[in-house]
This record gives structure tokens, C-alpha cells and sequence, in this order.
């Protein structure tokens, strides 16, 4: 099995900063994407930033330039840093990781960290 623990979340006024923080364990041969999501109350989960194997990274329209995305592979831990808050940053933020097992990719789910950003 493969686990997947985050940390990093809690409480900010607006304009602050937090920094997430996922680390991927278990049986796996590697890990292709990692990333962020995010969901509000009432509101459908949504991509916040991914970075895959290579390097390359997507945010979505409302974090670029404030939030930035990285991974440390040697440690199968991904990180967001998380700048210039604002109360729509509001949400719980889950890590989720597709990860080789054997030859199948299969998809991960954090419990969720709540970030709460006050005005």
C-alpha cells in the first residue's frame, strides 16, 4: 500500500504564508505526478499545482505568482508554499500522488490539512 501524510496547515491572516508539506510511503517503483488540491465548503475539489517526474509544473489562474509547487524525489515528499494568502485560499488541501505499482499507475489521497486564511 502506499501512504501519503501531510502537514503544514492552519491558521493565517490574510497576507500570510504556509508551507504544505506531503511525503508519499510504501511499495511503489516511482512516483510520475504529484500535486495539490484544494476544496471549499460547497465547492467541487480543484487542482491547485502539480509537478511530475520531470520537473515541469501547472498551477491553477488564481495561485500563480502567490503559490509555488516543488519536490524533493529522494524523499517522495512534495511541498507548496503558499504566499500572499487570501480568504478564498480557504479550504482543505489534499496531496495526491499517481504512483507506478509494477506497471499500473494508480492514484493516491492525503487525508486533507486544513488551511483557514482570516481577513
Amino acid at each position: 500500500q502506499v501512504q501519503l501524510v501531510e502537514s503544514g496547515g492552519g491558521f493565517v491572516q490574510t497576507g500570510g504564508s504556509l508551507r504544505l508539506s506531503c511525503a508519499a510511503s510504501g511499495s511503489f517503483f516511482g512516483i510520475n505526478a504529484m500535486g495539490w488540491y484544494r476544496q471549499a465548503p460547497g465547492k467541487q475539489r480543484e487542482l491547485v499545482a502539480r509537478v511530475i517526474s520531470n520537473g515541469s509544473t501547472n498551477y491553477a489562474d488564481s495561485v500563480k505568482g502567490r503559490f509555488t509547487i516543488s519536490r524533493d524525489n529522494a524523499k517522495n515528499t512534495v511541498y507548496l508554499q503558499m504566499n500572499s494568502l487570501k480568504p478564498e485560499d480557504t479550504a482543505v488541501y489534499y496531496c495526491k500522488a499517481d504512483v507506478f505499482r509494477v506497471t499500473t499507475l494508480y492514484a493516491y489521497w492525503g487525508q486533507g490539512t486544513q488551511v483557514t486564511v482570516s481577513s
